[in-house]
């Protein structure tokens, strides 16, 4: 049987930082996140340069790895990649985190420990909080959900995802073929 730890967010923010322990704040439930497999970071870290090099070349905003959001009153969520847009970085104190609020674009890579219903819990708390969209990869099936207010679009290789609602007009797009070629054939 397992223990469920309740923590108020003031509780969360006296929590001791250790090194390769990730905390997420799941409304007043404490998680604590395993480190990803190589897989897992060498996607992200692909999807954060691309992102990155867009964002800025139209100057958009900025891209952050694992940054802490909080999200409601007892909820910090980590995505693996965020998107921040300009004019909310003026309300953000850069040396603090959790940062309030959530960012325009949250990207999970979804790894197989992963459950679906903690998963949809996790979407479903971005968008209330004010995420324009959340991008869940799931690199062995090769895919790419888009949640956002118009409802779940999946893309799927080699079809590339494009974007641009929430890039104000300019049109991102990420070769999947590109992103999920395998690391280790090199």
């Amino acid at each position: 049987m397992s223990t469920t730890t309740r923590l108020t967010f003031a509780e969360y923010e006296k929590l001791p930082e250790k090194e390769g322990t990730h905390y997420e704040l799941d409304e007043g439930t404490l998680l604590m996140e395993p480190s990803p497999a190589l897989r897992h970071n060498l996607i992200r870290q692909r999807i954060a340069e691309q992102l990155t090099h867009f964002v800025r070349s139209h100057r958009l905003g900025v891209v952050v790895e694992e940054m802490d959001f909080r999200l409601g009153t007892d909820t910090v969520r980590n995505p693996d990649v965020a998107f921040i847009v300009s004019d909310d970085l003026r309300d953000i104190d850069p040396d603090h985190s959790p940062v309030e609020g959530a960012p325009a674009l949250a990207i999970e890579v979804i790894s197989p420990t992963n459950l679906a219903q903690d998963t949809a819990k996790k979407v479903r708390q971005y968008l209330e909080a004010g995420s324009h969209a959340v991008w869940l990869v799931y690199p062995t099936l090769r895919l790419i959900e888009v949640h956002d207010a118009a409802g779940v679009r999946r893309i799927t290789e080699p079809e590339p995802l494009q974007e641009s609602k929430i890039f104000s007009g300019f049109k991102f797009s990420l070769s999947l073929s590109a992103l999920f070629d395998d690391i280790f054939r090199q």
